[in-house]
């Protein structure tokens, strides 16, 4: 059951974000509103529309929900299979799963490693311009003039 809710879900959503798909509820909503007068606008024809919309915005929103549910899980499953094999700190794996103050401590964590790469990023630029300053900058080797291919015999 679980498998052909996820197909399902798959399905609906690619459907209902195809352009082919708005031009249809577009045209059904132009067909009800031009069917306004040979209905005398009466409340049951605009129950119609009210109900119709309702119940399939209600449905859409659990069938889109369980599709980006899916998709965010397999991103994360992802990045943590790229940081469990990469040099990187595996205390980031299932971080998503933390409480908001938990995630804000790993923020203020990141934030001021990347302070301080910058930190010595800057610090390296200025050594190597104060170096470069220091002696004059080398000339470029001169480039030898390109060969010419000799014409193909025939």
């Amino acid at each position: 059951m679980e498998k052909f809710f996820a197909k399902f879900a798959n399905a609906t959503a690619q459907a209902a974000g195809r352009p082919v798909t708005f031009l249809a509820c577009l045209g059904l909503v132009i067909l009800w509103a031009v069917s306004g007068p040979v209905f005398k606008f009466s409340e049951t024809w605009q129950l119609v529309i009210n109900t119709g919309t309702t119940i399939i915005t209600f449905l859409m929103v659990f069938l889109i929900q369980n599709t980006q549910n899916r998709d965010s899980e397999a991103v994360q499953a992802k990045l943590d299979e790229l940081i469990l094999t990469s040099t990187a700190d595996n205390d980031f794996v299932g971080i998503e799963k933390l409480s908001e103050k938990e995630l804000d401590a790993y923020h203020a964590q990141c934030k001021a490693a990347a302070e301080r790469a910058h930190d010595r990023l800057e610090k390296v630029t200025a050594l190597r311009e104060k170096k470069g300053k220091a002696t004059p900058p080398k000339k470029p080797a001169a480039r030898a003039a390109p060969r010419k291919r000799a014409a193909a015999k025939g």
